[in-house]
């Protein structure tokens, strides 16, 4: 804690430091007061009743070299919080925030700043925290002065659960109000991993049962009466190896869809070209489009299109959009992608089949995870059910939204709008 400077023996006070030590011993200097009052008709000169009264005060309201008994009293009563305390903040990873007994906020650390936002001058804690929960937990420990804590989730802008502990603090303020202390323990990863490990087992058991049911009967049948029927064995191979393709993928993108969900919180700090990712997933997709007679078409700016965001995943998005266009618009013939920046609001990325198209009812579901707009189509096409369940979580990660237009019988657009960091807390 910061000490006041020396001078010629005892401590030079502050006026705001004085006056909170005045009111902090104003009983004892009171009762003091009236002794000195009461000691005049006893016989004590009035100067000497004024003299004593004035240095028991100065006793106890200036701290004198080597006393440590005036010391532990100032500890106690009025220890103040300087700038070198503060600093400390900078020091921890916790998210931290400094506040008085009118939830004035004194200091935060970079971590607070990033998870909450930089409070202005002279601000409270409303100003930035709106949790009513965390509100709550500030009044009672404000009151009772006794520490809690409290589980909070918070939606916006993604999912996220924090456990909020505030605390009061021996130090106080310049003005001699009483400081607390509010910290944030991240709970995210946790409570992600809790949800993944439900979800993957709920999924998984529904979603594999058919599968491994298939070739369960097809080795029950190999074993029994096709043992030794060779035409009707290498058949059953056959399915069986298709069955079992399809709980690999279906196992494969369960688990994407998990690292997905442990990753959404955590924040994008990388440049991409999207003009040159959706180039390299066209590329890559080519001899796939080729083999089903599909022809590809691209348009993208002159100029590079940089944003924030993953290279990885947004190669994973556009994957499963050119994909699902080249094989459910495969009777269309053609698939038109572009890559377009002239929207005010940032970049968008279309991609446009001349297949089919999808009945609007089921427009609205399609990123739900599992559904199918047609289950055998989507079996016969190797799909899984989830890759646009993926697709919608990765945009959600990049603050970027899936626009879906279709109708029967005139194909599917699907456009990935970007946002701008001036606009992606509105998007």
């Amino acid at each position: 804690m910061v000490e006041s400077s020396m001078d010629n023996g005892a401590d030079r006070l502050a006026p705001d430091t004085l006056r909170a030590r005045v009111r902090n011993l104003r009983r004892p200097l009171g009762v003091a007061a009236l002794a000195a009052l009461a000691a005049v008709p006893a016989g004590v000169q009035p100067w000497q009743a004024v003299v004593g009264y004035g240095v028991f005060a100065a006793a106890l309201l200036i701290r004198l070299p080597g006393s440590a008994a005036a010391r532990a009293r100032d500890k106690d009563n009025n220890t103040a919080a300087g700038p070198e305390d503060f600093k400390l903040l900078d020091a921890l990873d916790l998210p931290t925030i400094v506040f008085d007994e009118q939830t004035l906020v004194m200091r935060q650390n970079a971590a607070a700043v990033s998870l909450a936002g930089a409070f202005p001058a002279n601000a409270t804690l409303s100003a930035r925290i709106r949790s009513p929960a965390v509100l709550e937990l500030v009044a009672r420990v404000i009151d009772r002065g006794e520490p809690e804590t409290v589980e909070d989730a918070d939606r916006v802008p993604s999912e996220r659960w924090h456990e909020v502990r505030v605390a009061p603090v021996s130090a106080r303020s310049a003005a001699g109000r009483r400081l607390f202390v509010l910290t944030y323990r991240d709970l995210t990863q946790s409570r992600r991993l809790d949800r993944m490990r439900s979800d993957f087992v709920a999924n998984a058991s529904h979603e594999l049962r058919t599968p491994l049911a298939s070739v369960i009967g097809f080795i029950e049948t190999m074993q029994g009466p096709a043992r030794n029927d060779e035409a009707a064995r290498t058949r059953f191979f056959g399915i069986m190896l298709d069955q079992a393709q399809r709980m690999s993928r279906l196992i494969d993108d369960l688990l994407s869809l998990s690292r997905l969900e442990m990753r959404a919180h955590l924040a994008l700090t990388a440049k991409v070209d999207l003009g040159a990712t959706v180039a390299h997933v066209i590329d890559t997709l080519r001899p796939m489009a080729s083999e089903l007679g599909v022809e590809i078409n691209f348009s993208t700016p002159d100029q590079p299109v940089i944003l924030i965001g993953d290279a990885d995943e947004l190669i994973q998005v556009f994957s499963n959009l050119i994909e699902n266009a080249c094989k459910y618009g495969q009777s269309g013939k053609r698939v038109e992608i572009s890559v377009t920046d002239t929207d005010a609001n940032g970049p968008e990325v279309m991609v446009r089949d001349f297949g089919p198209g999808i009945p609007k009812e089921h427009v609205p579901r399609l990123t739900e995870r599992f559904y199918r707009v047609d289950d055998e189509t989507s079996r016969t096409k190797h799909g899984t059910g989830l890759g646009l369940a993926i697709v919608k979580h990765i945009l959600n990660r990049h603050r970027a939204r899936l626009v879906i237009r279709s109708q029967s019988g005139e194909g599917a657009v699907f456009i990935v709008k970007f946002s701008r960091p001036e606009h992606a807390d509105t998007a």
